[in-house]
């Protein structure tokens, strides 16, 4: 009897999730997994299976690679702020007629002592500064810098924490650190202590990787503000794990 050719997943990535989900997948027979990184950072840890860096121009560009390469399911694991990419994908899987689903990891959820502060963007958050401190951890990644280099946050300070080096526009007074987590509760305390942090901005990105900040934060009494993350396109169905996703890769090779 003849073999069943391989599911071909493409995940496209650039997560943790993205990487665990790969290294299941690249793990079973009856998948072929190929990981796109979008190359917005310089050294990414590259996950099992086959890569593919780079974008791919549009969920026109998106579709055409699925149809060329013959994709069977795409799995959009991209960062949960990520929006344009997961609505090319959702368009792209349209058009493509190719399943598609969505892995994201939970946000974050208030707890008792949490001084939050809600934001719909990095431009809302950017404005709730001036009242809540003068000296800010910024946690949002070297991207969209532009919205606190403003000249009505210039009186601010800022420490910004990202993988690679920012590019202007920055804030006016800033000092970076570049780092990658995971992160450790004793490690985000003397860092809010060494340079007298009186504010946070974070992404609701959710995992544990960053999320001892939030901890250490609500130690030192000290305003978080948090922008909240946008929505799934609509009817794409989501996965919260590596292993829900997996099984869901399952079932259509099952089907198939």
């Amino acid at each position: 009897m003849p073999v069943p050719a391989a599911v071909h997943v493409l995940v496209l990535g650039g997560t943790t999730e993205a990487r665990r989900l790969a290294e299941s997948l690249a793990g079973d027979r009856g998948v072929r997994v190929t990981t796109s990184l979008a190359g917005r950072v310089a050294a990414p840890r590259m996950p099992p299976g086959e890569v593919r860096v780079g974008g791919f121009g549009g969920p026109e560009g998106l579709a055409a690679w699925v149809r060329e390469h013959d994709v069977d399911a795409l799995v959009d694991a991209t960062h949960p702020f990520a929006a344009a990419m997961s609505r090319n994908a959702a368009e792209a899987a349209a058009l493509a007629h190719v399943p598609l689903l969505a892995l994201r990891r939970p946000g974050w959820v208030a707890q008792d002592g949490d001084r939050w502060h809600s934001a719909g963007s990095l431009a809302e958050a950017a404005g709730l500064l001036p009242a809540l401190g003068e000296r800010v951890f910024l946690t949002t990644g070297r991207m969209g810098l532009a919205a606190f280099a403003t000249a009505g946050l210039d009186a601010l300070w800022f420490l910004v924490r990202s993988v690679d080096a920012p590019e202007p526009p920055c804030p006016a007074r800033m000092e970076v650190l570049l780092d990658r987590g995971p992160f450790d509760l004793d490690g985000e305390r003397e860092l809010l202590r060494r340079h007298r942090i009186d504010v946070l901005v974070t992404k609701d990105s959710g995992g544990d990787a960053t999320a001892p900040k939030l901890t250490a934060a609500r130690e030192a009494g000290i305003p978080v503000v948090v922008v909240r993350r946008p929505p799934v396109p609509e009817g794409v169905p989501v996965a919260r794990t590596p292993d829900e996703a997996a099984r869901w890769v399952a079932r259509l090779h099952a089907s198939g």
